[in-house]
């Protein structure tokens, strides 16, 4: 089910939170309960069969989570180690054999011409996400960082819950531990989550779907033939706002949700694209994912007190891994492996620290483009085809600069690039802190919201087309 699909906002949300403050809300068990029933039925509402799947994580980590708490308890901690040990291992070939197995036996028939012939495997929704936060339960309980749940229902909230379910962002235990049990529910959080949620959704149907549009039209055309240097940049524009709204859109309508229900999840994105270099770039970019590796895989490894050497052994397998995490495909390692050296190359150099009125624009412009191009590696389904992509953004194409598709694509899309450019700086959000917050203020801000909800109602109405991007991973 998608946050915006019209059976999620005219069916399910509604029933969800009148059975929730009308008859549960003072009772948390039971309010507890129903919140991981109605999360198996918005997970299994269109795929029931992969409920099984991730009830099965469920009860795996609980049993982990219960195995290191009283190990811990008999001070045990070379026990509660091999616990954590078979929890990474099982979560991880889970992960493997779900994501990872089709697309191993390609690489070895490709390479070694052997052809283990395993049976296709449909990929459950989200498994990226709910399987990185069934690890980060065990290893938080592990590292105290919060206390293992006795109750198997209160671990199967944690997983399932479904604002952050398919999607992200993902949370880690310590950061709603004690709100399973404790939280409570505020009219000013309802309010707030509820605007938060109309705002992720204004961008996801309003901007998102659109530059969609852009980007899955010349895509199509440079599939079919060599396109001008100024249709590629317009695609490549194109993806490069559409995966930051469509992303950050569904980010701000889980965070929004989890508001309404009482629980505070972390900011996942902050004007990643306002960035002048590629390591503020990953500050700002799906910073929970960045901040996961980080506390459970980069500083595990050494971090950063290490030799160079090792520090540059410690960048590459992380960024192998997030390249892999978001694709069984060798586009996606590549596109990981571009951030490590970029990476290396800052942190080597010191240049992301350096500063200058002239030299931050130039950063930012630097910056910019790489993202773009890496957008570019993302997108394509082949690197064949990304590289093509990019030689046609640099002139190698047959189009020269710009063609008849390029201005007949910038007449109808240029616009609502513009806008795109404006919501992705915190040019709005600058106004509106210096704008003194009064009756009238409220007013506007309010009719604001509900015009902005009309229109994507509307548009989801009378248009089909409605892609999340990362459900995929």
């Amino acid at each position: 089910m998608l946050f915006s699909s019209t059976a999620f906002i005219y069916l399910f949300l509604p029933a969800v939170l009148l059975i929730y403050y009308l008859f549960l809300r003072k009772h948390r068990l039971l309010s507890n309960v129903f919140l991981f029933g109605a999360s198996l039925i918005f997970y299994g509402w269109g795929e029931p069969k992969f409920v099984f799947v991730m009830m099965a994580s469920i009860v795996f980590n609980w049993l982990m989570g219960l195995g290191v708490h009283f190990s811990k308890e008999k001070h045990n901690r070379k026990r509660a180690k091999i616990f954590v040990a078979l929890a990474c291992v099982v979560n991880l070939g889970l992960l493997f054999v779900f994501k990872y197995l089709n697309f191993t036996e390609n690489i070895l028939l490709e390479i070694f011409g052997i052809s283990p012939s395993f049976a296709k495997i449909a990929l459950p929704i989200g498994i990226s996400f709910f399987t990185f936060q069934a690890l980060s339960y065990v290893i938080d309980v592990y590292r105290g960082k919060g206390e293992a749940q006795l109750n198997i229902l209160n671990v199967g909230l944690y997983i399932s819950f479904f604002p952050q379910l398919i999607a992200g962002p993902i949370v880690r235990y310590e950061t709603v531990a004690r709100e399973i049990h404790h939280r409570r529910e505020t009219r000013e959080d309802f309010y707030s989550g509820f605007a938060r949620f109309v705002t992720g959704l204004s961008k996801k149907v309003l901007l998102a779907n659109t530059f969609g549009i852009l980007a899955d039209r010349v895509f199509a055309l440079s599939s079919a033939g060599s396109i001008s240097a100024g249709l590629a940049w317009l695609g490549a524009l194109g993806y490069t706002f559409q995966i930051y709204f469509d992303f950050g859109g569904y980010s701000d309508m889980a965070i929004g949700l989890g508001k309404m229900f009482g629980f505070h999840f972390l900011e996942n994105f902050n004007y990643p694209y306002i960035s002048r270099s590629v390591t503020e770039f990953w500050r700002r970019w799906h910073m929970s994912l960045g901040t996961w590796f980080r506390d459970y895989l980069y500083i595990p490894l050494g971090g950063s007190r290490v030799s160079k050497p090792r520090l540059i052994l410690n960048l590459f397998v992380v960024w192998f891994f997030t390249g892999m995490w978001h694709g069984a495909n060798l586009t996606f390692v590549v596109w990981g492996l571009m951030y490590f050296v970029l990476l290396v190359f800052e942190k080597l150099t010191g240049i992301d620290k350096k500063e200058g009125k002239v030299l931050n624009i130039a950063k930012w412009i630097y910056t910019m483009i790489l993202v773009i191009i890496g957008w570019v590696i993302f997108r394509s389904d082949s690197l064949s085809n990304a590289l093509s992509y990019i030689g046609c953004m640099f002139g190698a194409g047959r189009g020269g600069f710009a063609d008849g598709a390029f201005w007949g694509l910038f007449g109808e899309f240029g616009i609502m690039l513009a806008v795109g450019a404006v919501c992705s700086v915190p040019v709005l959000g600058f106004i509106k802190a210096k704008l003194k917050k009064n009756i009238i203020f409220d007013l506007v801000y309010i009719i604001c919201l509900v015009g902005l909800f009309a229109l994507c109602i509307s548009s989801l109405v009378s248009s089909s087309y409605n892609p999340f991007i990362y459900f995929n991973f």
